[in-house]
């Protein structure tokens, strides 16, 4: 593992040094995959398990921005705490970044429940973690509480071991787990007997280190937090639902009523409905059912009803029969693939565009918006491409973890690449990434919702 400085605004990201294309995951709790023992990232193929021990090692020391670099789907496990990951940060030393430090406070209480785990946190002015810990029989019962800064995460919780019950490590081999454990990287506990090649590091380091994955599941929010985090029986799984949950009430000052395509106008008159013939109604719906069975997804089609199938390429004239926009609006120029809920298009930036002339003279800059409008032009032919969503609309209605990295000028191609993260009824939130000559130039997660269109 290699760690890497990153420019203002990186925040933590993971990157596959041994797969092709080095892929990158970003540090966010919606990109946790597995939470049993440890959590793990994914996006796309890529994969990074235990992740919890080097970002509480970051968070800890309140380092904002980092490349993890790995020829592994997993850190080096070390002896099992932080104490290595913060020995070679404190021998790289840190940098001040021009950007201001903006930790998210909390607004109100959140209490989370998962199995026999709970969570609550409060508004405070810092983080602070008072937590309880203990196996299923109540054996090994501890209590600790902590407000960290930098100097009291080092010496209160980063050399706080993991540990496990003897009873468990039959299943975990069983499993394929935990092949590279030994008393080297962990503490195991047979009945009242605690077996480890060294001292206790604390009187209470079972606790200490439930904290300290608290503190690394907890940099999975995207910011620093400020909370008081009452934990009982901690796990994983908990841990990340508070991150959620925390993220949640982050976005609800964001979300507005912004709109994603003009809105119709009001007809005078509702259409009147074609009566179909019982027969001819049976027979579509027959014909759209065996479609359906045969490639096991619903059937998709554009506005003139030609299939939008995975593989497919759409020209900018089929983007117009999907899209309500126009230019100068459409910033749409093609779709040159669509592989289930990823699809990825392309806009050429010309000299041309009218707000070049505005923006700026002499220094042409195409506006950071108008990238973001790109993603949720483009989010909206993922939902509009299925058959059910044919002839509606998308309203653009929020937008998080918007960043713009680098300009856009005159000439460049821009890549939107675009993932459906969720899709429940009329709601839809996507997350893309724009990208010139291979390079991230702005990214944002929009969320918008499906209405049907009197056009």
């Amino acid at each position: 593992m290699t760690l890497q400085p990153a420019p203002a605004g990186t925040g933590h990201r993971f990157r596959r040094m041994d797969l092709d294309g080095h892929p990158e995951i970003e540090a966010r709790a919606e990109h946790v995959t597995e939470t049993n023992r440890s959590t793990t990232l994914a996006k796309g193929a890529a994969k990074i398990h235990t992740v919890e021990h080097i970002l509480a090692a970051l968070a800890g020391f309140e380092i904002d921005n980092a490349i993890i670099e790995l020829d592994a789907n997993e850190p080096p496990i070390a002896d099992g705490s932080a104490r290595e990951f913060c020995r070679l940060l404190l021998e790289a030393g840190f940098e001040k970044q021009a950007d201001k430090r903006e930790p998210y406070r909390l607004t109100e209480p959140i209490q989370i429940t998962v199995g026999e785990s709970t969570m609550t946190a409060f508004p405070a002015d810092a983080l602070q973690i008072t937590c309880t810990s203990s196996d299923k029989g109540g054996r090994f019962t501890q209590f600790y509480s902590v407000e960290l800064n930098p100097e009291r995460w080092h010496k209160e919780l980063a050399h706080a071991r993991t540990f496990c019950f003897f009873e468990e490590i039959v299943f975990l081999h069983k499993h394929g787990l935990i092949r590279g454990g030994s008393l080297e990287n962990a503490i195991v506990i047979r009945d009242d007997a605690v077996l480890t090649n060294e001292p206790l590091r604390y009187p209470e380091e079972f606790v200490r280190h439930k904290m300290l994955d608290i503190v690394g599941d907890l940099a999975l929010v995207g910011r620093p937090v400020h909370a008081h985090v009452i934990a009982v029986r901690p796990s994983h799984a908990a841990n990340v639902e508070l991150a959620r949950a925390i993220q949640a009430q982050m976005r609800k000052p964001l979300v507005a009523a912004q709109s994603f395509a003009p809105p119709p106008p009001p007809a005078e008159k509702p259409p009147v409905p074609v009566p179909v013939p019982p027969a001819r109604e049976k027979a579509e719906k027959t014909e759209k059912a065996e479609k359906s069975e045969k490639t096991g997804t619903p059937a998709r089609t554009d506005a003139s009803g030609a299939p939008v199938g995975d593989g497919a390429v759409i020209d900018v004239i089929q983007v117009m029969k999907m899209l309500p926009h126009r230019p100068p609006f459409l910033m749409v120029d093609k779709v040159t693939s669509i592989e289930g809920n990823h699809i990825i298009a392309l806009k050429n930036v010309t000299m041309g565009e009218p707000y070049f002339a505005g923006h700026f003279p002499g220094h042409p800059i195409m506006p950071g918006v108008l990238q973001l409008e790109a993603i949720a032009q483009v989010a909206g032919i993922l939902m509009l491409r299925q058959a059910e969503n044919v002839g509606r609309l998308a309203y653009f209605m929020s937008a998080e973890s918007v960043k713009w990295r680098k300009p856009v000028r005159p000439g460049d191609t821009l890549i939107i690449d675009v993932v459906l993260l969720k899709s429940r009824g009329k709601i839809g939130k996507a997350k893309g990434i724009c990208l010139v000559d291979g390079e991230a130039v702005s990214e944002a997660e929009v969320t918008f919702m499906l209405v049907d269109s009197n056009l």
